[in-house]
């Protein structure tokens, strides 16, 4: 089965940076798209980034100008560097992967943090 870890979560301040990871089970082009989602206390689940097998990104307005999905082909890995965090983007955040045969597959989650 496909298997995909979250690393990078804690506890931060407002204004600080973070940097998740997500690694998969196999090479990220097993799969046409991958992305973080986000779920806060009380709230749904919300997509945050996605970045597509050919590069493209896709962001949440509410995270656009501040994070940013990347991926590092070699090592099987998909990261969601996050900057000028707010109190507001405290969540567990998720990895998600899409196959190419519409399989979805999500990580255990990572909590992220951020004090006033």
């Amino acid at each position: 089965q496909v298997q995909l870890v979250e690393s990078g979560g804690g506890l931060v301040q407002a204004g600080g940076s973070l940097r998740l990871s997500c690694v998969t089970s196999g090479s990220i082009f097993s799969f046409n798209a991958m992305g973080w989602h986000r779920q806060a206390p009380g709230k749904q689940r919300e997509l945050v980034a996605v970045i597509t097998h050919g590069g493209a990104t896709n962001y949440a307005d509410s995270v656009k100008g501040r994070f940013t999905i990347s991926r590092d082909n070699a090592k099987n890995t998909v990261y969601l560097q996050m900057n000028s965090l707010k109190p507001e983007d405290t969540a567990v955040y998720y990895c998600n992967a899409n196959s190419w045969d519409k399989d979805a597959y999500w990580g255990q989650g990572t909590q992220v943090t951020v004090s006033s």
